[in-house]
C-alpha cells in the first residue's frame, strides 16, 4: 500500500504547487491592471489567457459592482487558499491512513 500513499502524496504536493503558482499569476495579473501595460507583450496576453477564464466566471457570479474596482482575482484567491487549507491536506490524511 505504500505505492498508494506515496502517489497520493505526491498528488497533494502537486496540486498544492499548481494552486501557489496559479495564485502568484493571478497576483501578477492584479498588478498589471494598474499600470498600463502593452497588452501584445507575450508576459500579458499569458496572464489575461490563463486567468481570464476563470476570472470571468466569477465576475458573472457577483452581484454588484463597486465603481470599478474587480474584487474577483480576491475572491479567486481565497478560493485558492481554501482549497490549499482543506483539500491539500485532506489528500495528505488520507495518503496517510493508506500506508
Amino acid at each position: 500500500m505504500f505505492v498508494v500513499n506515496n502517489f497520493m502524496m505526491a498528488i497533494a504536493q502537486l496540486i498544492d504547487f499548481l494552486l501557489s503558482a496559479y495564485m502568484w499569476i493571478i497576483i501578477g495579473r492584479a498588478v498589471i491592471s494598474w499600470v498600463n501595460a502593452d497588452p501584445y507583450n507575450p508576459v500579458v496576453r499569458f496572464l489575461y489567457e490563463v486567468t481570464e477564464p476563470l476570472l470571468s466566471r466569477i465576475r458573472k457570479l457577483l452581484p454588484f459592482s463597486m465603481g470599478g474596482i474587480d474584487f474577483s482575482p480576491m475572491i479567486l484567491i481565497m478560493v485558492i487558499m481554501f482549497l490549499q487549507s482543506f483539500l491539500v491536506p485532506t489528500l495528505k490524511q488520507m495518503a496517510m491512513t493508506l500506508g
